[in-house]
Formats: structure tokens, C-alpha cells, sequence
């Protein structure tokens, strides 16, 4: 696919367009930090002003889809509707660092049909259409992206992202994983850290507790990227996407860690 398709056309406009403030933004939070002032209200603003942007813009391209901007358990069975994040990794943005990213995927009939991954700070995009592929927006030819080819659990490289409404249950959880994996990352953004294992950065994402709306346009990415995707309640990868999102606790992976995500759940 040389070119993006006239869904996934609106789609990238209608994120670039409504996450624009946020250079500014991002600029101002970074300078907010040395400052005595409180700046909890102006991250709040940020998110909200990106909430109703995308609001707008994803109306104008499907009037009639619902649009989730809180997190939900489930996608609709029938219709059609956008599930977006408006800044994944906001505890990264108002801390002024650079690793927060605006998602988007959008379902109809209980499928995934398309998704974005857009980190504005650092201009990077990712988008996959189902049956299409996934990539990452060049200046003249967008990258196919492919998840890597490691075969040793003992040198993967884990993305981690841990939701826990406690720290004694992310400590537990971290060093599970820590135990069985030779190398970790926490990113801060569970959309990005599926984004970079899509690009082949890292051999496996894993996201624990966190929402569906967070974690749902990434995992399309690596699906396209050839990936595989896992329930780890269950430690299976199922053929189809959607049969996974029920879980809280999923996975992402190149086709060759099935035994590393099997001792993870």
C-alpha cells in the first residue's frame, strides 16, 4: 500500500489537526516545571481541548458513529464508533517529557477496522487498516512496518505498561515480569509501547489493567505488523482481534515468544 486509503486519510487529518495545541502545550508544561504555580488544571485544559477536537473532527467524517473518549469494556456490536485516548501517557506530558501519544481506532460490527498512534511531540505516526498493513508516516513514502524477527526469549526485549490501582500490586507485577524478562521498558504510554513493537523496537508489548480505549490502536498495529496478539488470562493468540478484548491483561508480540508470554500469564 503506497498510499493511505480515503478512511485512513481522514483519519490522520482529523488526529493532526485536533492534536495542534499541543505543541504549544507541551512547550508551556515543560517551562511550568520549574514554576510554583500549580499546572494540574492547565494539563486538564490540554486533554479536554484534545477530547473536543477529535469530537468534531471524527464527526464530520462518520455523523452517525459514536464516539468513546472514556474507557469502555467493550466495542459496540453493531454501528460503527471511534474509541480514542485523547493523550496516552498524560502523566508523561505534564511532566514535560516527550512520550505521550493521541490514539484512535475505529470499529464497525464489533471489528477493528483502522487505528492511529500520533506522539506529537515527536512528530511520529503510526496507522494500520485492517488487511492493509501497518506503517509509519516518511516525508514521501510511508514505512512498512514489520514486528522483528528475535527467536530467543532470552534476549526479548518487553514493552511494559502497568495500570494498578496500587503499588504494591505494580510492584508485584513488575518484577513478574522482570523475573521472566531479559530486558524491560516502561514507556509511560501503552499506545506507544505497542507502536514500537509493530516497528520491530521491541520483540513484545504487554499491558496490564489498563483500558481498552489505550491499548486498542496498538494492537491493531502489530496484528498488521504480522504480529500476534494475546489474552494473557489465557495465554492463547486467537485469529481474530476482538476475541481478545475482553481481557484487561493483553500482550503483543512477534509470532516466535509464545513460550515467554505463556510463563508471563
Amino acid at each position: 500500500m503506497s498510499y493511505l486509503s480515503p478512511l485512513l486519510t481522514m483519519l490522520v487529518n482529523a488526529v493532526k489537526k485536533s492534536t495542534a495545541n499541543l505543541d504549544r502545550d507541551f512547550s508551556e508544561i515543560e517551562r511550568l516545571q520549574s514554576s510554583v504555580r500549580p499546572y494540574q488544571n492547565f494539563v486538564t485544559n490540554s486533554y479536554n481541548k484534545v477530547a473536543q477536537n477529535l469530537r468534531v473532527e471524527f464527526g464530520k467524517i462518520r455523523p452517525d458513529a459514536a464516539f468513546f473518549e472514556q474507557n469502555v469494556t467493550s466495542i459496540p456490536q453493531s454501528g460503527s464508533c471511534f474509541l480514542v485516548n485523547p493523550i496516552d501517557g498524560l502523566s508523561n506530558f505534564s511532566r514535560g517529557l516527550a512520550a505521550f501519544a493521541t490514539t484512535v481506532a475505529y470499529c464497525e460490527n464489533g471489528e477493528v477496522k483502522a487505528s492511529v498512534v500520533y506522539n506529537r511531540a515527536s512528530d511520529e505516526l503510526f496507522f494500520a487498516e485492517k488487511g492493509n498493513g501497518s506503517y509509519k508516516e516518511g516525508f514521501r513514502n510511508h514505512e512498512r512496518l514489520r514486528v522483528s524477527s528475535n527467536k530467543d526469549e532470552n534476549l526479548a526485549l518487553v514493552s511494559l505498561q502497568i495500570g494498578c490501582d496500587s503499588d504494591s500490586e505494580y510492584a508485584k507485577a513488575r518484577n513478574r515480569v522482570a523475573k521472566i524478562a531479559a530486558q524491560s521498558r516502561v514507556w509511560g504510554s501503552v499506545a506507544l509501547g505497542m507502536a514500537y513493537t509493530a516497528a520491530g523496537k521491541t520483540d513484545v508489548a504487554v499491558s496490564l489493567g489498563n483500558g481498552l480505549n489505550s491499548v486498542i490502536a496498538g494492537l491493531l498495529l502489530v496484528k498488521e505488523a504480522g504480529g500476534y496478539v494475546y489474552n494473557l488470562d489465557q495465554a492463547i493468540a486467537p485469529a481474530k482481534l476482538e476475541q481478545i478484548l475482553g481481557s484487561a491483561n493483553l500482550a503483543a508480540a512477534n509470532n516466535n515468544m509464545e513460550e515467554l508470554l505463556k510463563k508471563l500469564a
